[in-house]
């Protein structure tokens, strides 16, 4: 059995780390990188830190309006299935990266596995939304990561091929967290203590394209009270020159992006998080840190139900109010993602089924 995996941005990567692995126990893999980050910072070092082996294909698509990259990805990756001729196509998330591979296998009759199914977020501004959502449609098998995602997929008429496996990040978490601890000496670098800072991650494109919401967030951290950390997103960097805003708060360190190891300590460490990153929002539950989300709404609802994860949108004052006053009682909290095997039952599904 051949399986053919897309993958294109950080998040993704860390989620193919342990379902590439499990895959490679039992069938073939062919990994394709679209390029979609293109960043050394933001790609390479994720590869050699997670074990990933070197992808087949790097199609170095990069940075492009979301028209241009989409196109590009489709034809490069249809390119790369007629070659391969895979049993099957497999996808992460919500990015460009993600909707490509699913429409290009799609088109050419390979069934298409969609890891992180059945999230909404209910906005259709944003693109990452109607990435999910075109894929989800076109999919044969619709992993879920929680049973509000498979409520989701029902509610659209969607039930066939559905599978409710658990949250393959908590994976990712679990096998790197001991690495992390060995092999991260990122607070002894930065001079930062054990729950004396707040971790901030910045990207979302709803917040950094909006001129008035990226002002609100920046405002923001020109007035935190306390020492924070701000691995900042060249994407951000780019668009913070581009609408002539700065940090100009002292208690805010910017640094390059990290590598995951490093980012796992951080978020481990961290006393608050502030973020508008799916992924770090989940990340700060399994770490049972406070996670202030600078959205209006999450596609993880799980973590704001139970209380871990506060919606502040892009507003100042609810920014700076949750940082002073936002706790979470981490001893009540639910498991709701699952038990730290999704890559073994995606892998093991997807075997029964291909035969």
């Amino acid at each position: 059995m051949k399986i053919l995996t897309v993958v294109g941005a950080r998040p993704q990567f860390i989620k193919a780390a342990p379902v590439s692995r499990a895959i490679r126990k039992q069938a073939d893999e062919i990994l394709v990188h679209t390029g979609q980050h293109y960043d050394k910072s933001m790609s390479d070092v994720f590869f050699s830190e997670l074990h990933i082996p070197v992808p087949d294909y790097h199609l170095h698509v990069g940075s492009k309006s979301h028209g241009a990259q989409t196109g590009e990805m489709l034809s490069r990756i249809e390119e790369v299935i007629l070659k391969e001729k895979p049993d099957c196509l497999l996808v992460y998330g919500d990015t460009n990266s993600t909707l490509a591979g699913a429409l290009a296998a799609s088109k050419l009759h390979v069934p298409v596995a969609h890891v992180e199914a059945g999230l909404r977020s209910f906005n259709k501004r944003m693109p990452e939304e109607i990435n999910r959502i075109l894929t989800d449609h076109v999919s044969e098998w619709l992993f879920c990561p929680t049973q509000t995602a498979v409520n989701h997929l029902a509610t659209e008429g969607i039930r066939r091929g559905v599978h409710l496996v658990g949250d393959v990040m908590m994976d990712a978490v679990q096998y790197n967290s001991r690495l992390a601890n060995e092999k991260s000496g990122i607070l002894k670098e930065l001079n930062i203590k054990t729950g004396e800072y707040i971790l901030i991650t910045l990207h979302r494109a709803e917040n950094t394209d909006d001129p008035a919401r990226l002002s609100q967030i920046i405002s923001a951290l020109n007035e935190l009270p306390l020492p924070a950390v701000l691995p900042l997103h060249p994407r951000t960097k780019g668009k913070m020159a581009q609408m002539g805003l700065a940090i100009t708060n002292p208690n805010v360190k910017l640094i390059e992006p990290v590598g995951y190891l490093d980012m796992l300590q951080l978020e481990v460490n961290a006393k608050k998080i502030l973020t508008d990153s799916g992924g770090v929002q989940k990340e700060a539950f399994f770490a049972k840190v406070p996670c202030i989300t600078m959205r209006d709404e999450t596609e993880w609802t799980e973590t704001v139900e139970l209380g871990a994860n506060l919606l502040v949108g892009a507003d100042q004052s609810k920014i700076l109010d949750a940082v002073d006053n936002f706790t979470v009682d981490f001893t009540r909290m639910k498991d709701v993602f699952g038990d730290g095997r999704a890559s073994e039952k995606i892998t093991d599904q997807l075997l029964k089924d291909l035969g």
